[in-house]
């Protein structure tokens, strides 16, 4: 996982131990994906909001078992580590028909979200554990209602997921792709519907190849509602609309100054008895 400062590090150990129960809220179960890998496993909160056929394909094929033993067939360092193909290589897809791409949303005060930054001429900020680009607000006009909804869209930053696709945009069907790095050029071109909370850890350790010699493997693939109570992992993510939250970023702000950006905050979660 990448490196906090001192600052950011002095606040998170501050948090968990006196942030109080709004700081903190349990794992979404029906939107949690669990990939227990040939590294070790790794925790995603999906998006529903943002990308709701994508999250919803990769619902539907985690609960036939289709990722199940799938390799990780084109792993770049710096890039992205792809997987979700049956064939174990690029074109693979299921059975069901290709998805349309779902690359901007519209983001209105109606959606839960929380803004961290306002560059010139744009918002970044969370929606959950996901970071996400806005277009500003500046000169748009208010729907009949009276709410505002602007053009948004999931950004690439480490840990993010999204879904591939062919040369079609509208082509994405099964295939996975989880960021190893922050590359923002992807912004806009590809589905995003998720990012990574726990295991980061297993996400840099996959072995690097278009494949590897010994490609890594996502051995099962279950959804968090759909586990034993017994099996979950005990563990809650930070409210990114709390004021532990907000400290968090203000601390990585003063850390980073004018090069802070929404890819330097992940946003954490802690084991709960």
């Amino acid at each position: 996982m990448k490196a906090w400062g001192a600052g950011v590090i002095a606040v998170l150990a501050l948090l968990a131990t006196t942030a109080v129960a709004q700081d903190w809220t349990p794992l979404d179960a029906d939107n949690t994906l669990i990939l227990e890998t040939t590294q070790g496993r790794v925790i995603i909160a999906l998006s529903p909001q943002m990308a709701p056929q994508g999250v919803a394909r990769i619902k539907q094929l985690t609960r036939q078992g289709f990722y199940n033993g799938l390799l990780f067939h084109r792993v770049i360092d710096h890039f992205v580590a792809q997987t979700g193909n049956p064939d174990n290589k690029d074109g693979g897809r299921s059975a069901l028909p290709d998805l349309p791409l779902e690359a901007v949303f519209r983001l209105s005060d109606s959606v839960p979200h929380t803004v961290v930054a306002q560059p010139d001429g744009a918002t970044t900020g969370f929606m959950g554990a996901v970071p996400y680009v806005a277009m500003t607000d500046r000169h748009i006009p208010p729907a009949s209602d009276g709410s505002l909804a602007v053009r948004a869209w999931g950004t690439h930053c480490r840990g993010v997921l999204g879904m591939g696709r062919g040369e079609a945009t509208d082509s994405a069907n099964s295939e996975l792709y989880l960021m190893r790095d922050t590359v923002t050029r992807l912004d806009r071109d590809y589905t995003v519907v998720g990012r990574v909370v726990s295991g980061f850890d297993a996400l840099a350790a996959l072995k690097v190849g278009e494949p590897s010699a010994q490609p890594d493997a996502m051995n099962h693939v279950r959804l968090l509602a759909d586990m034993p109570a017994a099996e979950r992992p005990k563990l809650e993510i930070m409210n990114i609309t709390g004021a532990a939250f907000a400290a968090l970023v203000k601390a990585k702000r003063a850390e980073k100054g004018a090069d802070f950006s929404v890819c330097d905050i992940t946003v954490p979660v802690r084991t709960v008895p």
